[in-house]
């Protein structure tokens, strides 16, 4: 995504008439990051004044920062980097326009209401992070004595780490993926073992639901990264994407077919564990209605019916009148001549008999 369009993006999707104290969403806080990722102008803006040993408050106009903004004096003029370190030099606050191409006022004192909630303890920041959650707007608060970055939108505040610092980290992410998906795809084999030969087995599912949203919770925390990197993560991406391909789909059938409420009431509450509340195998059987890691019923087979060609509605008819999945691929082809009809039923019966084969 280039960056006149993340600019588009700032100000239709994320700075507009916001309400105070919304909270903003993944798509809003990644096109914030987009903003300030390396070799945009604003970062060039933002590291030159840390360079220069300077700090810095910066405000993106609202709706609602106006009635915050005191004093200063009115510039409107072009945004260019060097401006904006030059400006760095005095004490108050510099606005710019809701596009971010405009300077508007510079030397500002921001007011926001004091009895906001904030965890910092710098004037600047507080008053950095209390702006941001009332004018619904992007601060960003650049630090001389901390010598740090840190951007505050709606009840977001991030830390931006240096380019060499987010390498290494994005780095160690990737090392982290390739391992869980290394042990993702073996958990997946022993359970579709498993299953093939008509032993569901709970604790092997359970194996597989761990690593798996473990995976995809490590591919959330990397994306931050990549998004914060710009072009320079353009390689991670790619290595991303091939990593985490299929691991969520997989993972979604998998407790699917295990749980004994639904895959939309069991997902997000499975998702909200912790990493290490998600070692505890208890905390997932408990989430999925059982009260020990003892299955007595059979489960309906969606994960291992969607390996076949079968379309979705044509698996959806097998699995309702099958009711097991053990009935789904052990009946004789005169079972599934009645719910798919016969050339659909024999193309089935093999691409079955070649899953069993080479598990």
């Amino acid at each position: 995504m280039d960056e006149k369009k993340d600019v588009r993006d700032i100000q239709q999707t994320i700075i507009g008439n916001t309400p105070i104290k919304e909270k903003a969403s993944e798509e809003e806080f990644f096109n914030v990051i987009r903003i300030v990722a390396p070799g945009t102008n604003m970062r060039t803006a933002l590291d030159g004044v840390l360079k220069a040993g300077k700090g810095a408050l910066i405000a993106v106009e609202s709706d609602w920062l106006p009635q915050m903004c005191d004093g200063g004096f009115r510039l409107n003029s072009k945004f260019t980097p060097q401006k904006l370190i030059e400006l760095s030099k005095m004490d108050g606050a510099i606005v710019l326009s809701r596009d971010m191409k405009r300077i508007l006022s510079a030397n500002v004192l921001l007011t926001p209401d004091s009895k906001t909630p904030t965890n910092e303890t710098g004037t600047r920041h507080k008053s950095g992070e209390r702006a941001a959650r009332q004018a619904g707007t992007l601060v960003i608060a650049v630090s001389e004595r901390r010598n740090e970055i840190t951007l505050y939108y709606k009840n977001i505040r991030y830390h931006l780490a240096d380019s060499k610092e987010l390498l290494r980290k994005a780095n160690e992410h990737i090392q982290m993926l390739e391992k869980q998906r290394e042990l993702f795809d073996r958990a997946v084999t022993k359970l579709t073992q498993f299953e093939l030969r008509n032993y569901p087995s709970l604790s092997k599912a359970i194996h597989v639901i761990q690593k798996g949203i473990t995976i995809q919770k490590i591919s959330a925390d990397l994306k931050k990264y990549i998004v914060e990197l710009g072009k320079e993560g353009t390689l991670l991406k790619t290595r991303l994407k091939e990593i985490i391909s299929d691991v969520e789909k997989e993972t979604d059938l998998v407790i699917k077919d295990y749980t004994k409420l639904d895959l939309k009431k069991s997902k997000p509450l499975l998702h909200d564990l912790s990493y290490e509340d998600l070692l505890d195998k208890g905390n997932i059987w408990t989430i999925m209605g059982y009260e020990s890691l003892v299955q007595t019923e059979p489960i309906k087979g969606w994960r291992i019916l969607s390996k076949t060609n079968m379309l979705e509605q044509d698996i959806a008819a097998i699995v309702r009148a099958a009711g097991s999945l053990g009935k789904a691929i052990y009946s004789n082809i005169e079972f599934h001549k009645n719910i798919i009809g016969e050339e659909k039923s024999k193309a089935f019966k093999e691409e079955i008999e070649n899953l069993k084969m080479n598990f």
